[in-house]
């Protein structure tokens, strides 16, 4: 993977708020909102298998498309639901930003996540590496976000939240 180092370009910038708008979307719960941040052929992944590039072959523990973005969603916020009621409160922090390409079109980047959910006085910890490909435009998107759970190989119990 080549490195690109210039945290200062506005590309690189904007890419990065997008990430961190997303992050804050997820925590406040506003799904509506954060459908709206991927491209119309954004893809959502959390991979089994963290070494995994390809990933229309190979079982993932979530591989969404628009549809089935909106589908989750759907079922996260209407009628009853296990994954919208007694739902955990969630704070996550994304760093440790490498930018490994950038054009006037594209920035990927790649980041360290930390997820803390609390429910039923449980603080769960969700750690993972995060590759994203960010479209700029008059409105920049998500085209690609994956997801690399740190234990994504062990058993990862379900969670009533977005990655």
């Amino acid at each position: 993977m080549t490195e690109v180092r210039n945290p200062v370009d506005a590309r690189v910038t904007r890419a990065i708020a997008l990430v961190w708008r997303e992050a804050e979307l997820l925590d406040r719960k506003d799904y509506a909102a954060w459908q709206e941040l991927y491209a119309d052929d954004g893809i959502y992944v959390v991979p089994i298998d963290r070494d995994a590039e390809e990933f229309d072959d190979v079982l993932n523990m979530v591989y969404d498309d628009r549809r089935m973005r909106r589908l989750r969603v759907n079922r996260m916020t209407e009628g009853y639901a296990i994954a919208a009621v007694d739902s955990a409160v969630t704070v996550r922090t994304v760093s440790r930003f490498t930018t490994t390409s950038v054009s006037d079109a594209e920035v990927s980047l790649r980041a360290a996540q930390v997820l803390v959910a609390y429910k039923r006085g449980t603080h769960d910890l969700w750690a993972a590496d995060v590759d994203y490909t960010v479209r700029l435009g008059p409105e920049d998107t998500l085209a690609r976000k994956v997801v690399r759970l740190v234990n994504s190989d062990d058993a990862v119990p379900a969670a009533g939240f977005l990655l």
